[in-house]
């Protein structure tokens, strides 16, 4: 008998969660007992919510292991250098008349080729801290060029939530990230309008704080990008050739490769080692995610969600973003709010007569507008890697929104009205 659980115990089971989060309990328990009190409200009783949460868990196994294999390449990439020298050289080449853009598309880039975002930021930050301390630019304006590149970079990677929503939706992760590659530039874009106009409000660099930065030697751009662009090609073999490659597959040997052409091969189980503990910690969190997603999957949330978008006569395709808003800010995370989104109403996107392509970058590109709220890691990280105090950090969160916002904006026009 199929468990049946009311949007009401399935919404005050996503409130416990949040309100544990926010309280600073761990997420990945805040989840689970979120699940746990989510099903028991719902009437599902003991045994039907403890099978409606691992049903949800399993359900996202697939998108694990897919992420856990990526962290070979990240950890190539972090280890070696190899993304330092690529936001470094990106910087040098575009120079200081373009130092905003320069410091934008490097953490762009950085992200794109599957460096985790907040990773991102914290590899560009020494770079872009010196050119704040030489320009006189706050560290409010160079981090949210950070942070809006990566958004932009981040809805074009094989990160975990590309990963996540690719395979909660049935569609090929290179389709997926070609998908919002417009969205993406928009986004560039705006980041770049919005960090011109935050300078001119927060001129100087009085709050800059540089911190001397262990100098390492760096590997040539060449050898950095190779691991990157062998990834990229095999992931592409399937729309130019129709050559399957699973990124389980196309992640770790971009990676391995990248090692070998840089001459780094006697290290590789260091960063072997290193790349699984960045990616255990998010792993860990997604079965979490994996049980709360079940309990909603399981309710009557995406039918009471249609029957509000429908009594406010808004177009069926905009449940696909608002799905991926609402639990982004839910949980503060890319990778959870496109997990929970993707996994619950993905069979009702595309049951409205959504394409699966179009649901998923659109549900995509919705998880990157409030992913950056203070109950999530990503909020702290970037505050840490500029110095910058709380109350700065809470100044940027508009400016951020608005990045994520265009974004969501484009690729719903596109996916929701042109295709």
């Amino acid at each position: 008998m199929e468990v049946q659980i009311t949007t009401l115990g399935a919404l005050l089971g996503l409130v416990v969660a949040i309100v544990l989060i926010i309280k600073k309990v761990q997420p990945v328990y805040s989840l689970i007992l979120g699940a746990v009190v989510g099903g028991l409200v719902g009437g599902a009783g003991i045994e039907g919510t403890v099978s409606v949460m691992i049903s949800g868990a399993k359900d996202i196994m697939p998108a694990i292991l897919r992420i856990v294999t990526s962290g070979v390449l990240a950890g190539v990439l972090i280890k070696t250098g190899a993304a330092a020298k690529i936001a470094d050289q990106i910087v040098k080449s575009l120079g200081e008349k373009r130092a905003l853009f320069a410091i934008a598309l490097s953490t762009m880039i950085l992200t794109a080729v599957g460096v985790f975002i907040d990773v991102a930021v914290i590899t560009v930050a020494p770079i872009a801290l010196a050119i704040a301390k030489k320009l006189g630019y706050s560290p409010m304006v160079i981090l949210l060029a950070m942070i809006g590149g990566g958004k932009a970079g981040n809805i074009v990677s094989p990160n975990p939530n590309t990963i996540a929503a690719a395979e909660n939706f049935g569609v090929e992760l290179s389709s997926l990230m070609v998908a919002n590659i417009i969205p993406a530039i928009v986004g560039l874009v705006v980041t770049v309008i919005l960090t011109s106009l935050l300078n001119k409000k927060y001129k100087g660099a009085k709050e800059t704080k540089i911190e001397e930065v262990e100098e390492v030697e760096l590997p040539s751009f060449f050898a950095a990008i190779i691991g990157p662009v062998v990834t990229i090609i095999l992931l592409s073999l399937r729309p130019l050739v129709g050559i399957s490659i699973d990124p389980l597959i196309a992640l770790p040997v971009g990676g391995i490769i990248g090692v070998l052409v840089m001459g780094k091969g006697k290290n590789i189980n260091e960063y072997l080692t290193f790349g699984l503990s960045k990616m255990m910690p998010v792993a860990i969190l997604l079965i979490g995610t994996g049980t709360v997603a079940g309990i909603i999957k399981a309710s009557g949330l995406q039918a009471t969600t249609i029957g509000v978008l429908n009594a406010l006569n808004m177009p069926a395709f905009v449940l696909a973003p608002i799905s991926g808003i609402l639990m982004c800010a839910a949980t503060a995370s890319t990778t959870s709010g496109s997990t929970i989104a993707s996994a619950t109403f993905s069979q009702a996107i595309v049951g409205v007569g959504i394409s699966p392509i179009g649901g998923a970058a659109m549900v995509h590109a919705g998880a990157t507008v409030l992913d950056h709220l203070p109950h999530g890691s990503f909020f702290h990280a970037t505050a840490g890697a500029t110095g910058m105090s709380i109350g700065q950090r809470l100044k940027l969160i508009p400016y951020e929104s608005l990045v994520g916002l265009s974004m969501t904006l484009v690729s719903t026009i596109m996916w929701g009205i042109i295709f």
